[in-house]
This record gives C-alpha cells, sequence and structure tokens, in this order.
C-alpha cells in the first residue's frame, strides 16, 4: 500500500471512529451537553485533529444521523426479505424502536430540533420515504392484513405528526415514555388492521407484555440481590 492509500485509509478510519463515539456520546447524554472538546479528549486525539474531519458540530451530527439512518434500512431491508408478512416487519422494528428509546436520552431528540440543517434533512428524507411506506401498507391489504378502505396517505401523516407531538409536548413528564408510545403504535394498528391483523396483533401484545414483566421482574430482583 503507497503512502497516500495509507493516509486516506487511517483517515477514513479515524472519521469512523469519529462518528461512532459521537453517536454513543449525543445518545447518552444529548447533544448540546456534548463539546467537540468532549469527543477529542475521549478519542485521545487532539480538537485541531477533530476539526480536519469534522469542520464543526452539526456537520459531525449530520453523519451520525446518516449513519443511523443507512444501519435502520439495511435492517429494514434484511427484515422484509426473511418475513412473512408486512405486521411482522412493523411489530419487529416496534420492538427495536422500543430498545433504541431505552438506549437514548429523551434530550437527544429535543436537541435535534436546535440544529435546523439535520433537523430539516431528516424531515425530508421521512418525506422521500413516504411513498414506499404507502406501498409497504398497501402490501399488507393483499395480505389480508390491513383494510383496504383506508387511505394510507393520510394515516402516514398523521402517524408522523403523533410521533412529532409525542416529541414537542410534556405528555412524557406524566406518562411513561414507552406507555404513550405503545398507545400510539397498537391503536394505530388496530385502526388499520382486518380481524386476521387484529388476531395476529394480539397475540404479539400478549407475549410483548409478558417478556416486558419477566424483564422488570428478573431487573427488579436483581437490584434486591445487590
Amino acid at each position: 500500500m503507497s503512502d497516500s492509500a495509507k493516509e486516506t485509509s487511517n483517515r477514513a478510519e479515524l472519521r469512523d471512529r469519529i462518528i461512532v463515539k459521537a453517536t454513543e456520546a449525543f445518545t447518552l447524554n444529548g447533544i448540546k451537553s456534548i463539546t467537540m472538546d468532549d469527543i477529542a479528549t475521549s478519542l485521545g486525539i487532539s480538537k485541531r485533529t477533530l476539526y480536519e474531519v469534522f469542520e464543526d458540530k452539526e456537520t459531525l451530527l449530520k453523519e451520525v444521523v446518516l449513519r443511523n439512518e443507512r444501519e435502520q434500512n439495511e435492517f429494514l431491508t434484511t427484515l422484509i426479505s426473511e418475513s412473512s408478512n408486512v405486521l411482522e416487519v412493523i411489530l419487529i422494528c416496534f420492538q427495536k424502536s422500543i430498545e433504541v428509546f431505552h438506549n437514548t436520552n429523551k434530550r437527544f431528540f429535543e436537541d435535534l430540533k436546535k440544529y435546523p440543517k439535520v433537523y430539516n434533512m431528516m424531515k425530508n428524507n421521512r418525506e422521500k420515504d413516504s411513498e414506499s411506506t404507502i406501498a409497504f401498507f398497501k402490501t399488507g391489504v393483499e395480505q389480508g392484513i390491513f383494510r383496504d378502505d383506508v387511505n394510507f396517505a393520510i394515516i402516514n401523516l398523521l402517524l408522523h405528526e403523533q410521533f412529532d407531538l409525542l416529541l414537542n409536548t410534556d405528555i412524557c413528564n406524566e406518562y411513561p415514555f414507552i406507555e404513550v408510545y405503545e398507545s400510539i403504535m397498537f391503536t394505530f394498528i388496530r385502526g388499520i388492521a382486518t380481524e386476521k391483523g387484529a388476531q395476529v396483533l394480539e397475540k404479539f401484545i400478549q407475549e410483548y407484555r409478558k417478556n416486558r414483566i419477566e424483564r422488570t421482574e428478573h431487573h427488579s430482583s436483581g437490584v434486591t440481590n445487590n
């Protein structure tokens, strides 16, 4: 490998390490509270080196978000190819998103709005994905999972608005975030599901809540033993 190729490889590796470290820091603490100094220090590099790779914090945040979106798309593509119906895909994605929310400081979502370039990019990407989302729902109609008298373009918009409302109101100060999120998702799916789809959903909810209770009890017993 030539010196220039080695330098390019090292720079790409450093760039990747910075994105991974920034993702961890932003997710755990929110965005505003983490400085470029914090990220440089945690990686054992100088602030100057960090700024040579990313010109500012918003540029770095943009790459964090883009990497996350790519990983989500790869997960979804694999899941769709391996699943037997669209509701199964939605419910597995729901479980995965619950894990993400559990591991993400709510301030991360609140802070995103303070970085308009990144926030607007996310909204634009979401709008671009709307067409494929609507087609996905229509596949559910063909599979007998979703009702055929639903305007999925409207449903898609309403669902996005509900999640924006969730992040922009104080409802989670009154109720646990997970409980609110579940209420949105399960009510939404019940509303568009056929009888066949409703049966799949109810079976999932029973198993999901049973597992959640078991995890809670296990966690509680673990705390008690310590």
